[in-house]
């Protein structure tokens, strides 16, 4: 073929296609990508609480507290038990005697020696949903696997062993799921824990929610030297009473007597994600002689 021909051809073929092309509907366009879903913002207590450098040195610095004062009191027993006798009242605390019962330290379980990152991870994406006993239920059963011990526990909790000192948990979990929780604390590397000896949950001693049942009767029978907890109720609830106001609970932990003993026998773990502590009033919680106003009042940045 010679090459004018060739490119008559071609030139008539392209017009042809041209034609056809012309003669057919435009396509129909492609669907708009959908927009990505934002991503919930984490609550700031969660990310101090769970994923700060903070956080794990705060925990760090309580259990190392935790385990020098334990070890000292092994080596000198106490007269006294750290855990307040019945009929105590936050201006009159009387503490159980220790005798020559074996040494004991109590702690509570979650957001003490573990976090519940797997929960907390499902609030923070259905921010505001309210908390669910039943949900809860279904953490204690199906989560073990899903938690983290607390930045500090593990070492601190084997040298308590070690000195001869009995490790117990007094958690307000469910008694129906004490082997979920039990398992649950050998596998985070804090146990073992044994349930109704080691491991103390609610509805164990009494019905509702309050510990000093449990802390009683573990009192019958060890000298408890040192508490830890990350709420004011896992040392005592005569701190709970709803009936007592938000700055007065603040006084009372923080005024004799029982300043004395954070740190010295009685040790907090910081949680600000949860609990009877997230509560109070402008007015509650600042009083009036603290407040402040920018003298050039408000500015748009």
């Amino acid at each position: 073929m010679r090459p004018r021909l060739a490119f008559a051809l071609l030139a008539s073929g392209a017009v042809l296609a041209g034609c056809a092309t012309a003669s057919q509907p435009a396509p129909a366009p492609a669907p708009a990508a959908a927009a990505p879903a934002e991503a919930p913002r984490l609550p700031s207590t969660m990310q101090w609480l769970y994923g700060s450098g903070e956080a794990a040195a705060a925990s760090i610095q309580t259990y190392h507290a935790f385990r020098d004062f334990v070890l000292a009191a092994a080596r000198s027993r106490p007269t006294q038990s750290v855990i307040l006798e019945a009929g105590s009242s936050l201006d009159g605390p009387r503490f159980a005697p220790c005798g020559q019962k074996p040494l004991a330290v109590v702690l509570d379980v979650d957001e003490t020696v573990i976090q519940n990152l797997g929960i907390e991870y499902d609030d923070a994406l259905h921010a505001g949903r309210p908390f669910d006993e039943a949900r809860w239920r279904r953490w204690e059963q199906t989560g073990g696997a899903s938690v983290a011990p607390i930045p500090g526990a593990v070492t601190a909790l084997r040298a308590v062993r070690d000195a001869g000192v009995t490790v117990i948990f007094n958690t307000n979990r469910s008694a129906a799921n004490a082997e979920q929780t039990a398992a649950m604390l050998d596998r985070a590397g804090l146990g073992p824990a044994r349930h109704g000896e080691t491991l103390y949950l609610q509805g164990d001693v009494a019905a509702g929610s309050g510990k000093d049942p449990r802390r009683a009767a573990i009192a019958t029978r060890y000298c408890v030297v040192a508490l830890a907890g990350d709420q004011l109720g896992d040392f005592s609830d005569l701190f709970n009473v709803r009936s007592l106001p938000v700055p007065d609970r603040r006084r009372a932990a923080a005024s004799a007597p029982f300043a004395a003993l954070w740190g010295n026998g009685w040790f907090m773990l910081s949680n600000p994600v949860y609990g009877p502590s997230l509560r109070g009033t402008f007015d509650e919680v600042f009083p009036p002689e603290t407040r402040w106003s920018d003298p050039q009042g408000e500015t748009n940045d």
